[in-house]
C-alpha cells in the first residue's frame, strides 16, 4: 500500500494550512481509508478474502472444544494467507514469529491481528469488572483499561474480547462478575469508560487496543442463570434493558462487536440478522466487524437450525456474521456456497471490508510489528505505577454492607485480632477468574495485607479453619467443593476465643464464578457456613470479609454478623486495599451494581421491577410475593455504608414541567454529617407513571460522586431532558411519551422521597 502514503500526506498537510474543522478532517481521512480498503480488496482472490474471516487459535484452548486442526496444516494456512486473526498468541516473539509467516510468505501479506481476553488486567490485575463496577468511578475504570492495554499491547496484542456489557439480574450465572451488572444506564457508562480506556483516541497508538461490546445479545438473561442457555425475552425488553449498552458502546466507536451463543426466541444470536444487519450495522451504522463467540457458528449445528457446516456458513454470513472464532465453518463452507449461487460474494466483500478498516485503523498496514516491541515488553508490565493503581482502584471497589455500632475501622494497635477463613491467606482467588496473564499465587492476600497494615509487631493469629476446595483449579477444571474435612475447626476455634476481634475471610474461590461456572446455590459453598457459626457461638464480635465474584445469598451472616464488608476478587493489590479499608486509611466508599437476594429462589432479582398488577405494597395474602421470604433486596442496588453518614434535603425542581427541547434541573443539598471525610455516590432515579407498556418502578438515570469534609455541604444538580425520559414504546421506537414523572435523588436504589414532573408534548 506505500503508493497510497504521498497521497495521504500531502492530503494531511493541506489540512494543516488550510484550517479545516475537525468534522472536515475527519470526513476527509475516513475517505482515503476507505480508498485503501478497496484498493486492497480489489486485488484479493476469493480464497483470499475468505481467509481474512478466519480466526485461528494459536496455543492451547481455553474456552472451547479442542481444535481439530494440527499444527502443520495451520502454518501452511498462515503462510498461504488463509488466516485474517489470531486469539492466545502472546509475547513479542511468539507474535512477531506468527506475524512473519504471513508477510514473508503469503501474496497480498495483509497482517494478522491478534486478540486475547484482556477482562480485568493484562498481567498487573484488578478488580474483576463486577467488583470495578462498585466503584462507579468512570475514570478510574478508564485509567484500569488503558494500563491492561498499554501491557498488553506491549506482548504484541491488537486486541481485546472486552467489555462485556450484558445486562444480567441472575446471580446464578457465572458470568455475571465479567459484567456491569443488573442496570442498563450504569452497564452504559461504564462500557463507554472501558471503550475508551481500551482504544485511547487513537487506535493506531502502539499503547492502545481494539476493543469489542459482547455478547451481542442476551447472554445475561439466559434461562435459570445456566450459561449457554435459552433465552426468552420480549421485544420491549430487549430493547429498553439489554440493547442501549451496545447502542452506546457503537456510538462510542467500539471497533468490534461479539456475538452471543444463546438464542432469543428461537434464534441464536450467531445467525440474527435483525440484530448484527439490520440493527448494529444498518440503524445504528456501524462499520467495525463481529466476531463469532468460541465456535459459536459451528454450534448452530446442535442449536438444530443448521444440519451441517455448509448450512451453519451460510445461516452466520447472511445474518451479519464477519469473522469465525475457531469454529473451522467459512474456511470450509463459504467458498462452496458463493460456487453454488447460494451466497452473493458482495456480503463476503463487506465482511472482509470490516476487517481491513480496523487492520488500518490499528496501523497495522504502515507496520505489522509496531506492537511487538521487546524493549517496551521489558518496561511497561507490571511496574509500580501500575501496582498502584490497581491498589487505588481496589479501594474504591469495597463496598461495606454492615458496620453495627461502628466496630470498623478497626484500631492498627488492637490487642488481638484472629484471622480466619478459607480465603484468608489465599493469594490466588483475588485475581478472579478471566485472569488474562496473572501469574497464580500473586496477589497479596488479606492475612498479608493487615500483615503490612499493622506491622511486624502486631499481635495476629491465624487458622484457615477449612479448605474450600480440594484437588485441582483451573480454567477448565471443574471445582471439588471439601464438604467433610472440618479437621481445622477447632484451631479456629481455639483462637477466636481468646481475640478482641475475628476477621472472617470467606465467599467463593475465584473459579466459582467465570464462564462455566454457573450454580444452582449461591450461599457459602462447602463447609464455610458451618465454620461461621461455630466462630460465633465462641466470639460474636465479627468482621465478615466478603470475597467473592457475584451476588451471594447471606441472609443468616446480615442477620448475625455485626460488620461486613464486600471485598470481591481484587486483584493484585488485592489485600493491601482491604487493610486499607479495615483500618480506616480509606473510607468505604462504594455501592452494589447487583442486588443481593435474601434466598436463592429469588433470583432472578433486580431493583427495576414492574409494579405488577398486585403490587407487594399491598401486603394482603393474594399479591405478587413468597410467602417465606420479604420482596426487598437484603442490600439492594446502589447500596453502600461509609465511616460517615450523610444528610440528603428534598428533592428541588427548577420546573414541575417542561417540553420537548427543555431542560429541568433536578438537584439537592447533601451533608456530611459525621466525624470524618467521606465520599457518596449520589444516584438519579426516575419514574414513569403511566405509559404505553408497563414501566419499571425505578430506572437509574445518573450518578455523580462528591467528596464532602465533616459538616461540608454541597448541592448536585442533574439535567433531565426528554431524551433522558425516552423508551421503547408501543410504538416499536424510542420516544418521550407526554406524562407524569417521579424524581428520586438519593444514595441508593430503595429511596423513597421524590418530586413530581410532569412532561408536555406540544
Amino acid at each position: 500500500m506505500r503508493h497510497l502514503q504521498p497521497k495521504l500526506l500531502f492530503i494531511l498537510a493541506l489540512l494543516i494550512f488550510t484550517g479545516k474543522s475537525t468534522a472536515q478532517n475527519n470526513t476527509i481521512i475516513e475517505a482515503t481509508l476507505e480508498h485503501k480498503v478497496d484498493s486492497v480488496l480489489s486485488l484479493m482472490t476469493l480464497q483470499e478474502k475468505i481467509g481474512q474471516l478466519n480466526q485461528y487459535n494459536g496455543s492451547w484452548d481455553v474456552t472451547g472444544i479442542p481444535s481439530d486442526i494440527d499444527n502443520k496444516t495451520k502454518l501452511e494456512k498462515l503462510k498461504n494467507g488463509d488466516v485474517g486473526s489470531m486469539l492466545n498468541v502472546l509475547t513479542v516473539e511468539a507474535t512477531r514469529e506468527a506475524q512473519s509467516l504471513v508477510m514473508e510468505h503469503s501474496r497480498l501479506k495483509i497482517p494478522l491481528i491478534f486478540g486475547y481476553d484482556v477482562i480485568h488486567g493484562y498481567k498487573t490485575i484488578f478488580p474483576t469488572p463486577l467488583a470495578e463496577s462498585a466503584s462507579w468511578d468512570l475514570e478510574a475504570m478508564k485509567l484500569s483499561a488503558s494500563i491492561a492495554a498499554k501491557e498488553a499491547s506491549a506482548e504484541g496484542l491488537h486486541w481485546t474480547f472486552a467489555p462485556m456489557i450484558d445486562v444480567s439480574r441472575d446471580a446464578r450465572w457465572g458470568r455475571i462478575m465479567e459484567g456491569s451488572g443488573e442496570d442498563p444506564f450504569l452497564t452504559s457508562a461504564i462500557g463507554v469508560a472501558r471503550i475508551q480506556g481500551f482504544q485511547g483516541n487513537d487506535l493506531s497508538d502502539p499503547h492502545t487496543i481494539a476493543a469489542c461490546a459482547k455478547h451481542f445479545a442476551g447472554y445475561g438473561f439466559a434461562e435459570s442463570g445456566r450459561d449457554y442457555n435459552t433465552v426468552n425475552i420480549g421485544e420491549h425488553e430487549l430493547q429498553n434493558v439489554i440493547l442501549p449498552p451496545f447502542k452506546a458502546a457503537s456510538d462510542a466507536g467500539v471497533a468490534t462487536f461479539m456475538n452471543a451463543f444463546n438464542e432469543i426466541d428461537g434464534q441464536p444470536a450467531t445467525a440474527n440478522s435483525y440484530l448484527q444487519r439490520t440493527l448494529l450495522k444498518g440503524e445504528w451504522g456501524f462499520d467495525g466487524f463481529v466476531v463469532s463467540d468460541w465456535g459459536s457458528i459451528a454450534e448452530l449445528i446442535p442449536h438444530g437450525v443448521a444440519k451441517n457446516k455448509l448450512e451453519a456458513a451460510n445461516l452466520a454470513i447472511h445474518a451479519g456474521s464477519d469473522m469465525d472464532m475457531e469454529g473451522r465453518v467459512y474456511e470450509d463452507g463459504l467458498k462452496t456456497l458463493v460456487e453454488q449461487n447460494r451466497l452473493d460474494i458482495a456480503l463476503i466483500d463487506d465482511a472482509v471490508k470490516r476487517v481491513l478498516r480496523v487492520k488500518f485503523r490499528l496501523g497495522l498496514f504502515d507496520d505489522p510489528y509496531r506492537y511487538s516491541n521487546a524493549k517496551r515488553e521489558k518496561t511497561d508490565i507490571l511496574t509500580k505505577e501500575h501496582l498502584a493503581i490497581s491498589r487505588d482502584v481496589a479501594k474504591k471497589s469495597i463496598v461495606l454492607l454492615k458496620n453495627e455500632k461502628s466496630l470498623l475501622p478497626l484500631s492498627k494497635t488492637a490487642k488481638n485480632i484472629a484471622v480466619i477463613g478459607p480465603l484468608a491467606n489465599d493469594k490466588d482467588s483475588p485475581i478472579g477468574n478471566w485472569r488474562a496473564q496473572g501469574e497464580k499465587n500473586s496477589a497479596v492476600s488479606v492475612l498479608e495485607g493487615i500483615t503490612n497494615a499493622m506491622g511486624k509487631n502486631a499481635n495476629i493469629s491465624y487458622a484457615k479453619g477449612t479448605d474450600l476446595s480440594i484437588g485441582e483449579r483451573s480454567f477448565l477444571a471443574p471445582l471439588t467443593l471439601n464438604t467433610t474435612d472440618t479437621s481445622g475447626f477447632n484451631e479456629a476455634i481455639t483462637i477466636a476465643k481468646h481475640a478482641d476481634v475475628v476477621l472472617m475471610v470467606l465467599g467463593e474461590d475465584a473459579f466459582q464464578s467465570g464462564e462455566g461456572r454457573s450454580q444452582a446455590n449461591i450461599g457459602f459453598a462447602g463447609l464455610q457456613q458451618e465454620l461461621l457459626e461455630a466462630v460465633y457461638a465462641v466470639n460474636k464480635n465479627i468482621v465478615l470479609v466478603l470475597m467473592n465474584g457475584r451476588p451471594m445469598e447471606i441472609s443468616w451472616a446480615a442477620d448475625h454478623i455485626p460488620a461486613i464488608l464486600e471485598v470481591w476478587h481484587l486483584g493484585s493489590e488485592h489485600g493491601n486495599a482491604v487493610a486499607d479499608v479495615l483500618f480506616g486509611d480509606d473510607n468505604p466508599s462504594g455501592k452494589l451494581p447487583v442486588s443481593f437476594p435474601r434466598a436463592v429462589g429469588q433470583e432472578p432479582f433486580y431493583y427495576n421491577q414492574k409494579n405488577t398488577g398486585r403490587p407487594s405494597a399491598n401486603k394482603e395474602v393474594t399479591y405478587s410475593h413468597h410467602n417465606d421470604v420479604s420482596n426487598e433486596a437484603l442490600f439492594p442496588f446502589g447500596y453502600g455504608l461509609s465511616y460517615t453518614s450523610f444528610k440528603y434535603s428534598e428533592v428541588k425542581l427548577s420546573s414541575n414541567s417542561f417540553h420537548p427541547n427543555e431542560t429541568v434541573t433536578a438537584s439537592v443539598d447533601i451533608t456530611n454529617i459525621g466525624k470524618r471525610e467521606g465520599k457518596e455516590i449520589v444516584q438519579l432515579y426516575i419514574r414513569d407513571l403511566v405509559g404505553s407498556i408497563t414501566r419499571p418502578i425505578k430506572e437509574l438515570k445518573g450518578f455523580e460522586i462528591i467528596e464532602l469534609k465533616p459538616g461540608e455541604t454541597k448541592t448536585v444538580s442533574f439535567k433531565i431532558t426528554a431524551e433522558l425520559l425516552s423508551f421503547f414504546t408501543a410504538n416499536k421506537k424510542w420516544e418521550t411519551e407526554a406524562g407524569d414523572f417521579h424524581i428520586f435523588i438519593g444514595s441508593n436504589s430503595t429511596v423513597n422521597a421524590y418530586s413530581k414532573l410532569e412532561f408536555v408534548k406540544n
